[in-house]
């Protein structure tokens, strides 16, 4: 099997991972308390509570129509996986749903937050893998594909309009509390989810030793980096000051070896909003 086939492999069953995650955050928390999300899944929760009809149905037959339009504008790589997510996920939802008839947890406010958090990691873990569950997450991608806006922002402000909708359905203000109490929820862990691994530092590093260190950057952790001249204020001696910007999880190796190059060395570190560019992430404005 190529590396290519199995990277696929691996891709769907992750997905089908994620969608299992979220199906059973919404179908095990949120439906059986009489709290709706957001989403098509929260648009699906709504019909549900109106005519009975149940979600699943509802979730595939809306996504059938958002799909194509997904094919057009991200291509058919995505088409293929969003359409597999959307069967899957229909299923999903059907079969959960039949099983958990009562609320796990009799508190909303826990329900509202265990569901928000499985729901969201579980569509954070399906767009780290291209793929989509449909609804908003379509709107979200497309728009994050030509804009830097985090796709859990994107889908926060879909969410505000459905979740207040389910007012009128179900009559309860406290419902709708904890529908937006999710709604945070989700957006905040699907951010995390897919930030996490892009955090970068910016660090400042004086050495007397600068070249080793140096050279252990760029040829070893593979990271570009500039060398500035400076002189220290105190001491009046002229002074190196190497200054890169790393991944988060990168700057811990890179700690280790300045520990043994030179124990002495000054180090400074800050985090940064956003890395543009080579080895980073693109721009999109």
């Amino acid at each position: 099997m190529s590396g290519k086939v199995f990277s696929g492999i691996r891709d769907y069953v992750i997905i089908v991972f994620g969608l299992f995650l979220y199906a059973f955050g919404v179908t095990a928390f949120l439906i059986p308390a009489k709290i709706i999300g957001g989403g098509i899944t929260g648009v699906a929760t709504v019909i549900y509570f109106t005519s009975g009809i149940e979600t699943g149905y509802t979730y595939f037959i809306i996504n059938v129509f958002l799909v194509l339009a997904a094919i057009k504008i991200l291509g058919t790589s995505f088409g293929v996986k969003t359409i597999f997510s959307m069967v899957v996920m229909a299923v999903m939802l059907n079969v959960l749903q039949g099983i958990f008839t009562e609320p796990l947890i009799k508190d909303m406010f826990l329900s509202s937050i265990l569901g928000g958090i499985i729901g969201g990691a579980g569509i954070g873990i399906v767009f780290n893998r291209g793929g989509s569950t449909g609804g908003t997450d379509i709107i979200a991608m497309i728009i994050n594909k030509y804009r830097n806006v985090s796709p859990g922002r994107i889908i926060m402000y879909c969410d505000v309009v459905i979740i207040a909708s389910s007012f009128f359905v179900l009559k309860s203000v406290e419902g709708m509390v904890y529908g937006y109490v999710s709604m945070w929820v989700v957006s905040y862990t699907i951010d995390s989810l897919l930030n996490g691994a892009k955090q970068s530092v910016q660090m400042f590093i004086f050495s007397e030793h600068y070249d080793e260190i140096a050279d252990y950057i760029v040829h070893q952790a593979n990271r570009g980096l500039t060398v500035f001249d400076g002189t220290g204020w105190y001491t009046g001696k002229n002074v190196k000051m190497i200054m890169t910007v790393v991944r988060k999880r990168e700057a811990s190796p890179i700690y280790k070896q300045i520990k043994q190059i030179d124990p002495d060395a000054f180090i400074s570190q800050n985090s940064v909003m956003g890395v543009f560019g080579n080895g980073f992430d693109q721009i999109k404005y």
